[in-house]
């Protein structure tokens, strides 16, 4: 299927593949899901999905950012992980990327072979048009320019990036740029797509427009995950993972010591950031 007929499909429908140069790398294995609580066990998986087992996570001589977490992350659906400023949200997705090695707990990837992420902070070739970036992961699979750059201009429109399409990549605004990593993340299709802040850097009516994107970025074969502040980008997604519920509370024993994760535990209740007013961020 083409890049248009998919988007159309999708805002319904989704697919995997992967390229390496633009934030995608494979995944080389599974974490051993031995330990997993026994309900956890027993329950049937689909044949990919992400299982986290009672993840906790901790960096040396700090506190405990959160624990016990047990989730099944399936394709076809959007997930949102929200929380106070620091939580561990990017934390997390490091570790279901296989980045990072959970404290405590087990990860199953199942699956999974290729996995994108959009970070934080997008980065490019300077010198290459926008519409460079996006037909790349297009042309390592394989296909033909004239038949790439169709799809990738499919891709840049759906992020409202076509009349950017021959703007070098040093020639874009901060918020321009976040939004042609996200039309290029849709081009590699990875098996699970992890975006880390897709609106820090977008003002918000701009932000408004890309949250209602990914929230319709999930289909058959692409799991997606999206750390996030941002109440808009939340209620787009078809579920959310809640940090601030996974804190340990002030006190509380864990692995033997006191926890002293006062500050997060405090800021539970704050919930979510209030969403950008606009000033000073860009489109």
């Amino acid at each position: 299927m083409g890049m248009k007929g998919w988007l159309r499909r999708r805002s319904r429908a989704g697919d995997a593949a992967n390229v390496h140069d633009i934030g995608v790398f494979e995944e080389t294995g599974s974490a051993d899901p031995s330990g997993a609580p026994e309900a956890a066990k027993t329950a049937p998986l689909p044949d990919r999905c992400v299982r986290l087992s009672g993840v906790a996570h901790r960096f040396p001589g700090t506190d405990v950012l959160f624990e016990r977490l047990d989730d099944v992350i399936s394709p076809g659906e959007v997930v949102a992980v929200c929380g106070p400023s620091g939580c561990g949200k990017s934390t997390l997705l490091s570790i279901v990327a296989g980045w990072e090695k959970p404290w405590r707990g087990t990860v199953e990837r199942r699956g999974i072979g290729r996995v994108g992420w959009v970070f934080q902070n997008p980065y490019g070739v300077a010198g290459r048009t926008a519409l460079d970036h996006v037909t790349f992961p297009l042309l390592a699979k394989g296909l033909r320019r004239r038949d790439a750059e169709p799809e990738a201009m499919a891709a840049l429109d759906l992020f409202d990036l076509g009349y950017a399409a021959g703007r070098r990549f040093s020639d874009l605004s901060g918020g321009e740029a976040q939004r042609l990593m996200l039309a290029r993340a849709v081009c590699s299709r990875p098996d699970l797509l992890l975006v880390d802040e897709p609106t820090a850097q977008l003002d918000t009516r701009t932000a408004h427009s890309v949250s209602h994107v990914l929230g319709n970025l999930a289909g058959k074969g692409m799991i997606v995950m999206v750390a996030t502040h941002d109440p808009d980008t939340r209620d787009a997604c078809d579920r959310v993972i809640d940090l601030a519920h996974y804190a340990p509370q002030p006190g509380e024993i864990v692995d033997g010591e006191p926890s002293n994760d006062t500050d997060v535990a405090a800021s539970a209740t704050a919930g979510l950031q209030p969403a950008d007013d606009g000033k000073g961020a860009v489109s």
